[in-house]
């Protein structure tokens, strides 16, 4: 009778030990990342932006609801919310509402929008260096003022036109940039509280103060982005001397469009980008409809980085344009008629030391297109995301949080040509050779029994 006594307050002695760890565990948590580098939990850099951060985040995955894409963004988006627990997530299906989906310019599945206050920005890409990076923009209260110069035909900043801005604009705009209107005509300089100053394919030839007003606004230390257009005229070759590039002429075209299932070869489709500060980590195709190529001058006082450039299969194409459905094999480079082979940069990031006291480095972009920031191509690959990356770096918000590589280290295998010359000899000839040997010789010795 004891024993048995003694039996059950032993087991009740465990059960209520049980029970209050169980109470415990739901008080206190402890967890620890033994994966290589820890490559399980967030880096220093994320855990700094998310102490900046005073007040709730919502993060909405646009994800379908098929397949495990799901899973995947929540098992991500918890580890940020493990270290911010007011960072909330919620899905949206995609496939409920497509109309709806095509209006908010959702176009990849597993999309995410970042909300922080008044502000919100768009990922395609699931990665920490973005995420905390978007973290890391929406967190600073400065709003940004960018000034584009109108009354000569441009893009309409705030136009829902198919060749306006209206779009892309609206959505810096909920990154804290504002956009304002620029009357150089009669205001005769740019103001001094304007951040950056955005020249969009005038369609007229500009008075030549209007020139010299932005020439000026360089000389200065200004940041500028000029958008131009093959065949352009708008009188700006005192800022393209300035800057130390050239506008060539000719439109580009690239038979390597058909690779991204492009049937007009005077669109171009870029999915590998040089190193530079603007393009590092992207990984979207940008497409830009109608180019024109740039070529930098020699004597130029900038340090000049491509930003985006064509294929080998491209040239500037002076003559005929082929059109959509018509083979660029329709048509050939002259060269005759000044018409240089591809690869031709289309975009360039210069930068120099800057004339101004209160910044270390002046900024400017040439790009010889604007109609991939239009209404209507911006929703094409990562347009809006490279223009975005090319907006953040002129207004100084490129800053990215440090994500070291935290991957295992063998997840690749890195062989030389006679390591894999000797492979292949071994398994295609030796092995089989060996195999046939071995058998013969058993088929020898069964004979002589």
């Amino acid at each position: 009778m004891r024993e048995r006594l003694g039996d059950a307050v032993y087991t009740l002695l465990v059960l209520v030990a049980a029970a209050l760890l169980a109470f415990l565990s739901t008080r206190f948590g402890f967890s620890r990342d033994w994966s290589h580098g820890e490559g399980a939990s967030l880096g220093a850099g994320s855990l700094a932006v998310l102490e900046t951060l005073e007040g709730p985040v919502e993060v909405t995955s646009y994800a379908s609801r098929q397949g495990g894409l799901r899973a995947v963004v929540a098992d991500f988006v918890d580890r940020y919310r493990r270290a911010k627990p007011d960072l909330t997530l919620r899905f949206v299906d995609p496939d409920a509402d497509p109309a709806a989906m095509r209006a908010a310019g959702v176009s990849v599945d597993g999309e995410l929008e970042l909300r922080y206050r008044d502000r919100s920005e768009r990922l395609k890409v699931l990665s920490e260096a973005e995420f905390s990076g978007a973290l890391l923009r929406l967190s600073r209260t400065r709003e940004r003022i960018v000034a584009f110069l109108e009354g000569d035909g441009e893009r309409q900043p705030l136009g829902k036109a198919n060749a306006d801005l209206g779009t892309f604009v609206a959505a810096l705009g909920s990154r804290g940039v504002r956009a304002v209107p620029l009357p150089l005509a009669g205001m005769g300089k740019v103001p001094d509280n304007a951040d950056l100053v955005v020249v969009a394919n005038p369609q007229v030839k500009l008075d030549p103060s209007v020139a010299a007003a932005l020439v000026a606004w360089v000389d200065g230390g200004g940041a500028l982005l000029w958008l131009t257009e093959p065949g352009e005229d708008a009188g700006l070759d005192e800022l393209a001397g300035a800057l130390g590039v050239r506008v060539l002429p000719g439109t580009v075209v690239d038979g390597n469009g058909q690779a991204f299932g492009l049937s007009d070869p005077s669109f171009v489709a870029i999915n590998t980008y040089p190193p530079s500060p603007v393009t590092q980590g992207f990984a979207l195709t940008t497409l830009l409809p109608q180019p024109a190529a740039l070529a930098r001058l020699s004597d130029a006082h900038w340090a000049v980085q491509p930003l985006l450039r064509s294929s080998a299969k491209s040239w500037n194409e002076t003559g005929h344009i082929p059109k959509a459905g018509e083979n660029a094999d329709t048509v050939r480079q002259d060269a005759d008629a000044g018409e240089i082979p591809g690869p031709l940069d289309l975009a360039f990031a210069l930068t120099r030391v800057s004339p101004r006291p209160d910044k270390r480095e002046q900024r400017v972009v040439v790009v010889g297109d604007g109609d991939f920031l239009a209404n209507s191509y911006l929703g094409n690959g990562g347009n809006r995301e490279f223009g975005q990356r090319v907006f953040d770096w002129l207004l100084g918000d490129d800053a990215q949080v440090a994500v070291p590589d935290r991957s295992a280290p063998d997840r690749e295998l890195a062989l030389s040509q006679a390591a894999l010359t000797l492979i292949a000899v071994l398994f295609l000839v030796a092995l089989p050779l060996l195999l046939v040997a071995t058998g013969m010789l058993v088929a020898w010795r069964r004979r002589r029994r």
